[in-house]
């Protein structure tokens, strides 16, 4: 029988304690966010099936669920909404992606005041129109025109929002000068050796870019975000950019860790320079237009992602849906032809699927209920697996003050 608290506890051996502690007392709120906290289980766990077997290899972002899209500002300037963590990206078939995609709709039923019937009635809207974006064959994406419902709403909110107004809900002004907020929410605070190695890595990244100037560091916190990564090493940058106080821009470096999926597939895996180089490459392929300032980069002997904190980046307020599954359905249809459109736009790279074979499948409808049944043994292998860290979360097992003592 699997030691839950063992398996969390030496998964995340090494990560920052104090960020780390965050994830553990977040992990306790709910199965929904004990989900989100533990890629890794979920796949240890998942059912053997040959319909999850059998299905075509594409490349998956790993880590499908309702809190992993949302908007980001692409290398064009435009804004677009997708899919944005790339973290467990890696080569597997296509139904590991749905399956964790539709687990997250039964698990985050209780947090979003879901009916069972409501729930499921969501896993068929996601089948039915992933199946339908791979059958149809052309890979699309979601911009402000072509935006409905509550993803409109995302769009509409984000046109009124300023790289002014952006900065101060991270910053501070001294003088004309900004500085991060080290609030215990977003920010903690860096000693002066993660200061210096930051300042001295974006000083040697910046000469190499175009506008050495736009990277001039001018403070650097560790950065607290996300649930699955709380721990891992990550640091977010304020930098000139377009000059003070208000062309200011937040850059975001997150060391990358292999792939937690890829232990758990059969799929054989190309070999990447970097894990960093992993990420990003896959989240080139899938996203329509790729995010701005994307790199992988080496820092500190390891690899890590850069990227911007963009005015434009933020997720669908899904508990907003009032009552109205009509709403939530848009959501969710958003999100599977996302999920099919980046599998047909990265077909055919490194024996992946191509096109044809997606589109075949897409026409298939026999692996759609037996799907959905496998996430509902998910859901049960979850809310089992949060009772047993509660557990031992109650009788301090996660306890890091305790045990660092």
């Amino acid at each position: 029988m699997l030691d839950i608290a063992k398996t969390i506890a030496n998964f995340n051996a090494g990560r920052d304690p104090e960020r780390l502690a965050m994830k553990y007392k977040a992990m306790r709120s709910s199965p929904f966010v004990f989900l989100r906290g533990t890629c890794h289980l979920f796949y240890e766990r998942l059912p053997q099936d040959k319909v999850l077997d059998e299905a075509p290899p594409v490349w998956i972002c790993g880590d499908m669920h309702l809190e992993n899209f949302g908007s980001y500002k692409g290398d064009n300037r435009l804004v677009y909404f997708d899919n944005n963590d790339f973290d467990e990206a890696c080569l597997a078939p296509n139904l590991y992606e749905l399956v964790r995609l539709l687990s997250s709709v039964l698990v985050g039923a209780g947090d979003l005041k879901l009916s069972r019937a409501q729930a499921l009635a969501l896993c068929h809207t996601a089948v039915e129109s992933y199946g339908r974006a791979l059958a149809f064959g052309k890979a699309r994406w979601i911009e402000e025109e072509s935006a409905v419902g509550m993803v409109r709403d995302l769009f509409d909110a984000l046109a009124s929002r300023t790289r002014a107004a952006h900065l101060d809900r991270r910053t501070v002004l001294k003088g004309k000068t900004r500085v991060l907020k080290v609030d215990g929410k977003k920010a903690l605070a860096v000693s002066d050796k993660q200061r210096a190695a930051v300042t001295q890595f974006m000083n040697t990244f910046a000469a190499g870019e175009p506008d050495p100037a736009f990277y001039r560091i001018l403070d650097v916190a560790r950065r607290i975000a996300g649930t699955g990564s709380l721990g891992v090493d990550r640091y977010v940058i304020l930098v000139e950019g377009k000059g003070s106080p208000d062309g200011n821009y937040l850059i975001d470096l997150k060391e990358a860790l292999p792939s937690s999926v890829t232990p758990h597939v059969r799929t054989p895996q190309p070999k990447w320079h970097s894990e960093a180089q992993r990420v990003v490459d896959i989240q080139r392929r899938n996203q329509a237009v790729s995010q701005a300032f994307l790199h992988a980069v080496d820092f500190n002997q390891r690899s890590y992602v850069l990227r911007s904190l963009q005015p434009s980046e933020d997720r669908v307020a899904l508990s907003d849906w009032d009552g109205k599954l009509p709403r939530l359905e848009e959501v969710i249809n958003n999100m599977a032809e996302l999920s099919a459109w980046a599998h047909l736009r990265s077909g055919g790279r490194q024996k992946s699927s191509i096109a044809d074979d997606l589109i075949a499948f897409g026409n298939r409808t026999d692996w759609q209920l037996r799907l959905i049944d496998i996430a509902t043994q998910c859901e049960a292998q979850v809310a089992a697996d949060w009772k047993a860290y509660s557990e031992a979360y109650d009788r301090g097992a996660f306890n890091l003050t305790a045990r660092n003592a």
